[in-house]
C-alpha cells in the first residue's frame, strides 16, 4: 500500500469546562463567547510518499492536536481526513506504557496495539529490546525507567510493527545523542522506501536535520508550509 496522508478543510473543536473556573485571561475570554474553541480550523494538507515533515509553532499552535488526529486518537470536527498505510506513532515520552509492567511486557502490548497480531509481536520482543538499547532496563517495570529510557522503547516498539508513516511529538527531544542518531537512520531509511515521518517539537536544529519541509501553526492554522529552512525563518521572523 502506498502511504499517504490528506487532509481537507480539516477542524477540530474542543468542548470547554463552563463550570470549572478558567486558567488563564484567554480562556476566560473564550468562555465569554461560548463553551467550544477551535484547536484546528480549515486544515489543508497533503503528505507524500518519501516526505519527512516537521510541525512547528509555538505552544499551543495546534501541533499535538494534528499528530494525534492522524493517529487517530481525536475524531474530526469538520473536512475530511484520508490515510493510507500502517501508522507507527510516539505522542509522549511515557510512549502509553504501563507503569506496573515490565519493558518487555510492555513493549507485547505495544506491538499489538500497533496491528501486530500476538504471536508475532511476541516473536518481536528480543528485537524490540535490542533496538532499544536499553538493556537490562528491559526487564524491569517501566516506572523505574527514566523519559528517555521510555521514549527509546516505545520508539523501538513503533518501528518493529513496520510503519509506513511515523509520528514523533517532542519525545526524539528526550533522547540521547546515540539515540538521536539512530532515530535519524530510521528516519532516512523509512522515507526511502516511500514511507512518511511527520515530527513536531521546538528544537529546531534538531527537526531540520530530520526533516526537509516545515510546516508552521498557528493559532491552529497553517501559517507557512514550505521548505523546512524557509518555515523556519517565517516562525523566527515572526513574520
Amino acid at each position: 500500500m502506498r502511504a499517504g496522508v490528506r487532509l481537507e478543510s480539516l477542524g477540530v473543536e474542543f468542548m470547554l469546562d463552563r463550570h470549572s473556573r478558567p486558567l488563564t485571561p484567554m480562556l476566560a475570554r473564550l468562555r465569554r463567547r461560548g463553551t467550544t474553541a477551535w484547536g484546528l480550523r480549515d486544515v489543508s494538507l497533503t503528505f507524500e510518499p518519501g516526505e519527512s515533515v516537521a510541525l512547528i509553532g509555538p505552544s499551543g499552535s495546534g501541533k499535538t492536536t494534528l499528530l494525534r488526529v492522524i493517529a487517530g486518537v481525536l475524531p474530526v470536527d469538520a473536512g475530511r481526513l484520508e490515510i493510507s498505510g500502517q501508522i507507527g506513532c510516539l505522542l509522549s515520552t511515557d510512549a502509553g506504557l504501563m507503569p506496573t509492567l515490565t519493558g518487555r511486557e510492555n513493549a507485547a502490548l505495544l506491538a499489538v496495539l500497533g496491528g501486530l497480531s500476538r504471536s508475532r509481536a511476541r516473536d518481536q520482543l528480543d528485537p524490540i529490546g535490542a533496538r532499544s538499547g536499553l538493556g537490562p532496563g528491559f526487564e524491569r517495570q517501566a516506572s523505574s525507567l527514566s523519559a528517555g529510557m521510555k521514549a527509546r522503547l516505545g520508539i523501538a516498539a513503533a518501528w518493529e510493527t513496520g510503519p509506513q508513516i511515523l509520528l514523533l511529538d517532542e519525545v526524539h527531544e528526550a533522547l540521547d545523542q546515540e539515540f538521536r542518531e539512530q532515530i535519524f537512520s530510521w528516519a532516512r531509511e523509512l522515507t526511502a522506501r516511500g514511507g512518511i515521518v511527520i515530527a513536531a517539537g521546538q528544537d529546531l536544529p534538531l527537526l531540520g536535520r530530520m526533516c526537509r519541509r516545515g510546516v508552521l501553526l498557528r493559532s491552529g492554522e497553517v501559517q507557512a508550509d514550505r521548505p523546512f529552512k524557509e518555515a523556519e525563518g517565517v516562525y523566527v521572523r515572526g513574520d
